[in-house]
């Protein structure tokens, strides 16, 4: 991890000013910042390091190495981690329209199915990616699917609980929401990993075009009870191939639920466009895709700016670090793209 001088109030090691604060976890602010070289805004997720006891401190550490990983136009990208003493920085591409949940909260009963799809989509597009790499999310939910207005997509954050997998193979780890956490989880068994992703987007998807959880009761009691039981009911407005996805993916058993494969091939999804955000310019998720003249101008800037030499600009970026070199390369190459 790179590291970095100690912070001030309202700074972080002279890189970013810090602002408002957008959320906060147990271990986590999230905070509006500045990238001072740049003026570029982002999100920084503020650790505090005193607080996290062994098993935190190595789940921190999965969560930064799974999202170096995953670089997709679906999934809110990593630009910097910067280590300090006392607190761990992690700056991320920021969000311009809020997340999901606020979304779905805003429209009583629901999404219309078409514009439903065009989220459901994209959501889908990203996990099958994840998985890919075999690393699953484990705390999908619409609080952590961020709204990209200027670029027209929703993408998925916070990589807290997530983890690597090797097919075949169980997790064990509890981790996620009551409400969006499948069975198997709350009984506290091994599990496949892939499965538990696909229960909590079916979830997702029911909430998209009902506007509420499929399992909410008055307390934590009953809501176990009902996921459970798989007990929900399906408003009448909602369509029978949207219906019957949402069944394919709230089962039970584990086993019998749809894989990535079907939900995409499912009659619902045809002619959804699943990857719009594969033909939008932001974020950069590689150096090679700036052009020769846009590369120079952008290491022009940056040694007279005192960022970097050419030979340290280039050599960060060829091994892809995730540092502040590499992070004002990127977020002066997407200022540039947006001009």
């Amino acid at each position: 991890m790179a590291g970095a001088q100690g912070c001030g109030e309202g700074k972080i090691a002279g890189l970013y000013d810090l602002e408002r604060t957008l959320g906060k976890g147990h271990f986590a602010v999230v905070k509006l910042a500045r990238h001072v070289f740049t003026g570029q805004r982002v999100a920084v997720k503020v650790i505090d390091k005193s607080k996290l006891a062994g098993e935190a401190a190595g789940q921190l550490l999965q969560e930064v190495r799974c999202m170096k990983l995953v670089q997709h136009p679906n999934v809110v990208r990593l630009y910097e981690v910067i280590d300090t003493h006392a607190k761990l920085y992690l700056i991320l591409e920021l969000g311009d329209g809020g997340d999901m949940f606020d979304h779905i909260m805003r429209h009583e009963g629901g999404l219309a199915e078409v514009r439903a799809k065009h989220y459901f989509a994209q959501i889908v597009h990203a996990i099958s990616y994840c998985h890919k790499l075999h690393v699953v999310h484990r705390d999908l939910k619409p609080e952590n699917v961020v709204f990209f207005q200027e670029q027209g997509v929703v993408k998925l954050t916070d990589f807290g609980f997530s983890n690597r997998f090797q097919p075949g193979k169980m997790l064990t780890t509890s981790c996620g929401s009551l409400a969006y956490s499948a069975p198997e989880i709350l009984l506290g068994d091994e599990y496949d990993a892939p499965a538990v992703d696909i229960w909590s987007l079916g979830v997702i998807l029911y909430m998209l075009v009902c506007g509420h959880p499929p399992f909410q009761e008055a307390n934590d009691s009953e809501t176990l009870t009902m996921i459970m039981d798989c007990r929900y009911t399906v408003p009448p407005h909602v369509s029978a191939q949207c219906a019957d996805l949402i069944s394919r993916m709230l089962q039970r058993d584990p086993k019998q639920r749809a894989s990535l494969e079907q939900i995409e091939g499912h009659a619902w999804l045809q002619g959804v466009d699943p990857s719009p955000a594969s033909r939008c310019l932001l974020p950069l998720t590689s150096h090679k895709r700036v052009s020769e003249e846009e590369h120079e101008i952008i290491l022009q800037a940056m040694t007279c700016g005192n960022i970097a030499d050419r030979d340290t600009i280039q050599e960060a970026l060829e091994a892809d670090r995730y540092n502040h070199i590499t992070a004002t390369y990127f977020l002066l190459a997407e200022r540039m793209l947006r001009e």
